[in-house]
């Protein structure tokens, strides 16, 4: 399958959607909404409660969920979208916005915007990991829009997602975990914010890896990895570090949501792996604290579909019910 690319940013009311039809299909668009070319895909009965999966990464993309779970979820209008920048969707530097910085009120923005395209009074936004993000960000700013928020193995504070990253990579080396944030403090002029999150992102890769680090701590097995990564190159989706780089100029690693969290007026899920060490207990711990979420513990890991499909499409039915 191929899309068109619309270079005229100027031309939005004018501009008609690229869609094929199909059982297996569904509706495939790529407009240009919000200033960005984003892709998406729609599957399931248009009187079906709708749910926007948006993936995590961040920069990652849409198609591996829909391709190991997407079956199993046909009972809802499921909107595959592959976020700004990420999967299908065009490049940060060819959106209007440019690639320099990226930031949630942009993300929150353009699901706004798909939701407009698509008509869809109510939405259920279901986070993965970084998408946990803009899917509790566009409840708080659109309540009457949002029917629930379901969040798997969210994260939400990044200075402690770096500390928990520090601290498995130290015990991976057999050191004791060497936490620089007061010396950051420490070192930072009075009236500029201290780059705590950073610097231990900084020392936990010094340690070990990145991305070998995070597959000890996103996976049940080897299986389970290379079942994901099977579906990431069928889908010639291997990505890339243009989003990440624009988050974290916008200070992505200092980012904490949590305060945010208070004034969530949806009701908020959580589906956590208990395998899963990059989000559980710290990170899902936040929402149950501070927004009440109901939480759903499964056998699993990052990707609780790729270990426990059925039990995590029972958790997601529960929440929907709910």
């Amino acid at each position: 399958m191929t899309v068109p690319h619309r270079d005229d940013a100027d031309q939005d009311d004018q501009y008609e959607p690229h869609i094929e039809q199909g059982d297996l299909l569904g509706d495939v668009y790529y407009e240009h909404l919000n200033g960005a070319d984003l892709y998406f895909e729609v599957v399931g009965p248009e009187d079906a409660p709708a749910v926007v999966y948006l993936h995590g990464g961040p920069g990652y993309n849409s198609h591996s969920f829909r391709t190991l779970v997407g079956e199993s979820l046909e009972h809802y209008r499921m909107v595959y979208l592959d976020m700004r920048g990420g999967g299908r969707s065009g490049p940060l530097e060819e959106t209007q916005q440019g690639s320099e910085t990226l930031d949630i009120d942009t993300l929150v923005a353009d699901l706004e915007a798909v939701r407009g395209h698509l008509g869809i009074e109510r939405l259920t936004p279901l986070g993965h990991g970084f998408g946990a993000l803009p899917a509790l960000e566009y409840g708080r700013r659109f309540p009457e829009r949002v029917a629930r928020i379901v969040t798997v193995n969210p994260w939400v504070h990044f200075p402690d997602l770096a500390l928990t990253l520090l601290a498995e990579a130290s015990a991976i080396r057999g050191v004791e975990t060497d936490d620089p944030a007061e010396r950051v403090k420490a070192d930072t002029p009075e009236g500029q914010h201290p780059a705590v999150g950073e610097a231990r992102l900084e020392a936990a890769f010094g340690l070990v890896n990145g991305r070998d680090l995070l597959n000890q701590l996103e996976y049940l097995d080897h299986a389970s990895r290379m079942r994901l990564e099977y579906a990431d190159a069928e889908g010639q989706l291997l990505g890339g570090g243009e989003v990440q780089q624009a988050l974290v100029n916008q200070g992505l690693w200092s980012f904490e949501y949590p305060p945010f969290l208070l004034e969530q007026t949806r009701p908020v899920y959580v589906i956590a792996g208990i395998e899963d060490r990059t989000s559980y207990p710290v990170q899902a711990g936040w929402l149950e604290d501070l927004a009440n979420a109901d939480v759903t513990l499964l056998n699993a890991a990052h990707y609780p579909w790729l270990d426990d499909e059925d039990g995590f499409v029972e958790a997601l039915d529960r929440a929907m019910e709910g």
